[in-house]
Formats: C-alpha cells, sequence, structure tokens
C-alpha cells in the first residue's frame, strides 16, 4: 500500500515526530521561488519537478529574462550547499572539477576540491565555455563522481547541476555537445512576462533585490525523503506503452537525425512521476507524459539539415514532437 502522499503519520504517535507534510514543504518551495520569478508557475514546477526527479536542469533564452535569478531562488530555497561557477572561454577543467597542489610543508600533494562539490551548483552561461570545460561536468552529472588522477571521488548528495544558457546563436558561444546535452533531464525556457508582471517585477525591485529575502524552507533531508517519494509514485502499464512508443516514433521519423536515447526515455518516465508527487498525486497520467514531452526531449532530438527549413531548430524539433503527439493513442 502506498503512503498517503500529503502526510504521513508517525511510526509512533507518542514520539512527538509531526507527520511529514510533503503537500506544505512544496508549496512553501513553489513560494518562496514564486517570490522572485512572476508569473512563471509553470516553469516554477517544472524547476522543482527536475530537482524531485534526480535531474540536472538547463534553462535557455534570451539574456536579462531572468535565467540566473531563478537558479539563484532555487538554491536560497534549499538548505544545501551552493556553489555558482561563471563559465567563460578562459575556464578550465580544474576550476570546476579541483586539482592536487603540492605542499612544501608535507611534502605531498593535497587535493583541493573545486566547485562541482556542492549539492546544487549553478553553471552559468555554460555554452560560453570551451567544450574541453564543459566535459568536465560529464561524469559528475551522469555518475555523480569525478575522476582526476585516477582517483573516483563521490559528490555530495542530493547532487543537482543548474545551467543557463543564451540561444547558440549569439556570439561568443560554443554549442553543446549531445551527449552533454543529454544528460540535462529537462531544458526550460522562460519567455517573457506579460506586462502586469513586468509592473509587480518593477515594483518589487524599486529598493531592493526580492532574492535578498528569500531563505531556506526545505532541508537536505526534506529534499531526499520528497526524491524518494517520487520515485515511488505508480505509472500504469498502458502509461508506460505511450511512452515507449512517443520515444519509438523520434527514433523512426524521417525528419530526424538522432532520436531520444534511453537516457531520455528514463527522464521522462522520472519526471512524469516527480510532476505527479508535485501534485499531490500517487500515480501518473497521459497528460503528465504530454505536458513534459517538450522540456524532456525537445534539447535531444536533432532535425536532419536536409528537412530544416528555418534557422530556429529549437522550434523544428518541438513541431516535430507535436506531430509525434498528435498521431500516438493516448490510452484511456
Amino acid at each position: 500500500m502506498m503512503r498517503d502522499w500529503i502526510t504521513s503519520e508517525p511510526q509512533n504517535a507518542e514520539s512527538g515526530v509531526l507527520p511529514f507534510d510533503a503537500s506544505g514543504k512544496i508549496h512553501a518551495l513553489q513560494a518562496a521561488i514564486e517570490r522572485v520569478i512572476k508569473g512563471k508557475s509553470e516553469v516554477v514546477k517544472f524547476a522543482l519537478v527536475a530537482l524531485l526527479a534526480k535531474g540536472h536542469l538547463l534553462i535557455e533564452d534570451v539574456p536579462g529574462i531572468g535565467k540566473t535569478t531563478l537558479s539563484n531562488a532555487l538554491a536560497r530555497s534549499l538548505d544545501l550547499s551552493f556553489q555558482r561557477i561563471q563559465f567563460t572561454s578562459d575556464l578550465l577543467p580544474s576550476d570546476v572539477i579541483g586539482l592536487s597542489i603540492y605542499n612544501q610543508r608535507t611534502g605531498g600533494f593535497e587535493w583541493n576540491a573545486g566547485p562541482i562539490f556542492s549539492n546544487i551548483v549553478l553553471a552559468d552561461e555554460i555554452n560560453r565555455a570551451t567544450p574541453k570545460t564543459q566535459s568536465a561536468l560529464l561524469e559528475a552529472m551522469a555518475e555523480e563522481q569525478v575522476t582526476v588522477e585516477g582517483v573516483s571521488r563521490p559528490l555530495p548528495l542530493p547532487f543537482m547541476v543548474v545551467a543557463t544558457q543564451n540561444p547558440t546563436e549569439h556570439h561568443g558561444t560554443y554549442p553543446l555537445p549531445e551527449s552533454q546535452l543529454d544528460r540535462f533531464m529537462m531544458r526550460l525556457h522562460i519567455g517573457y512576462p506579460n506586462l502586469a508582471d513586468e509592473r509587480r517585477i518593477l515594483r518589487d525591485r524599486e529598493s531592493s533585490n526580492p532574492l535578498e529575502f528569500v531563505s531556506a524552507v526545505m532541508s537536505e533531508q526534506d529534499v531526499t525523503e520528497l526524491q524518494t517519494r517520487a520515485a515511488e509514485v505508480r505509472v500504469d502499464d498502458a502509461l508506460v506503452e505511450y511512452l515507449l512508443q512517443i520515444v519509438d516514433a523520434t527514433r523512426k521519423a524521417d525528419q530526424l537525425e538522432l532520436g531520444i536515447s534511453p537516457r531520455g526515455t528514463l527522464a521522462l518516465f522520472r519526471s512524469a512521476q516527480a510532476l505527479a508527487l508535485i501534485e499531490g498525486r500517487d500515480f501518473c497520467t497521459p497528460d503528465d507524459i504530454k505536458r513534459l514531452v517538450m522540456p524532456c526531449f525537445a534539447h535531444r532530438i536533432i532535425v536532419h539539415s536536409r528537412s530544416s527549413s528555418t534557422r530556429n531548430k529549437t522550434r523544428e524539433a518541438e513541431q516535430i514532437l507535436l506531430d509525434i503527439l498528435q498521431k500516438t493513442a493516448v490510452p484511456i
């Protein structure tokens, strides 16, 4: 029998241990972030999906939209270790991972851990670094460890990379390779605020930055518990088949050079579980799958150059996925 997803009663009622209020903690986290990010509830919710599904998040949009602000708000709302890495063209892999430095006093080398050894790592403007430096994140994102000088060092858990990037057509950017993109569970676009929300942003920042008032509302134990609960959300066999049909269609589509990998399939599966938990359910629905196809799949597929009619490959990829969704029978 699955647990109550709103609250879990303590095993010993006389122990004084309070029930774990999953819904209350999730709502508090959303509210904390939305104090800063106005009018983007769905974007905030999907960022929490990546967190609870143990995934990594890529936020791509034009400058000034709030990519870094969203990342900082998420990090400040969690009582976890946090490091920000500003990716630039001269950043070295050792600046991310760390390196061994010779200590003259002891006559030996001492390991100096880089900023990657944190629970939440903000890789700001990740596509401004060279591919060599970008690759420093590959092992960390896939295996939650880094190997330097033949020694594998585990990363602290929970571990999440939140990366921001400008569209690749902007000057001074290096496109992320497919292997790097595939390690991001989701890619989100924030988009411009409407006039009412932008008016609220202006008023909120008249005298101070709202980020200064964001404090931690969730502990490391809370995050771990919610991640465990997300993994226990039920996904019926019919939904698994629905997901697999969508994935298979991307691999057979003539317009696509690269379809969805097994890692991408698992990303959508876990994301659907986390979304259900955030919305107070212990089961997934077809709508969960449909809502998450774009953020989980659009950055993973590659449109054939012969099939491309515009420079906007992202929009074409999304349109192909929309066509696949329309042609795939939804389970009843």
